[in-house]
């Protein structure tokens, strides 16, 4: 911005130099970008695999995507560091779990029954991992379905005596209980979202 307080010929220069770097710096990434895409095709191509093949196709017609790293805070301003998005995230759900004007919850009467429900059985379980649909992303634990079909007789038996487990002493796992939030673009975001790239990007061209 000293240009702009100061349009001295030097500052002016500065300018043009930082946009120069800025634009070869681009030019060059997208270089890298298209080499490492064609490559990745290339050797799907070779080796038929096919549904990787059409995918990346498709994830190149549609061009670049820019990252959702950015969200709004309760007076709509735009939030982009790390922590201010967690703290964000955290006072929003909150708000949206809290329960408001509820009296006088000890007093209602909870029915409980046993459910006449048997335990899985090994054969349900095995059923279960057969049906898993593959080529889908893995949630928490990062476990793909493929690897647990891949498993074969014995992660079926050590999956059945975990669910078992779980079964009889009535209590979840942790990990169980774990959200994986998924931010839906608005429009317009995205838009946003290459301007704050762009501009990172050039301060960090502007302290080299």
């Amino acid at each position: 911005m000293q240009w702009i307080q100061d349009p001295s010929q030097s500052n002016v220069d500065i300018l043009n130099n930082v946009r120069r770097e800025v634009s070869r710096h681009f030019r060059d990434k997208k270089k890298t970008y298209l080499r490492a895409i064609s490559e990745e095709l290339e050797t799907n191509s070779k080796i038929q695999n096919i549904r990787d093949l059409y995918r990346g196709i498709s994830d190149f017609k549609k061009g670049y995507q820019p990252r959702c790293n950015i969200v709004k805070d309760e007076k709509g301003d735009l939030v982009a560091d790390s922590h201010s998005i967690v703290v964000r995230w955290r006072k929003y759900f909150f708000q949206l779990f809290s329960v408001h004007g509820v009296k006088d919850v000890g007093q209602a009467e909870i029915h409980t029954a046993e459910p006449l429900v048997p335990e899985p059985s090994a054969a349900e379980i095995e059923l279960a991992i057969s049906k898993l649909k593959s080529h889908k992303s893995p949630v928490i634990g990062q476990i793909l379905a493929e690897l647990i079909k891949a498993g074969g007789t014995t992660t079926c038996f050590e999956i059945y005596k975990f669910i078992t487990s779980v079964w009889k002493k009535e209590k979840l796992s942790g990990e169980w209980k774990e959200p994986i939030i998924v931010p839906i673009h608005k429009r317009g975001i995205k838009e946003i979202a290459i301007i704050i790239e762009a501009y990172h990007c050039c301060q960090q061209l502007t302290k080299l």
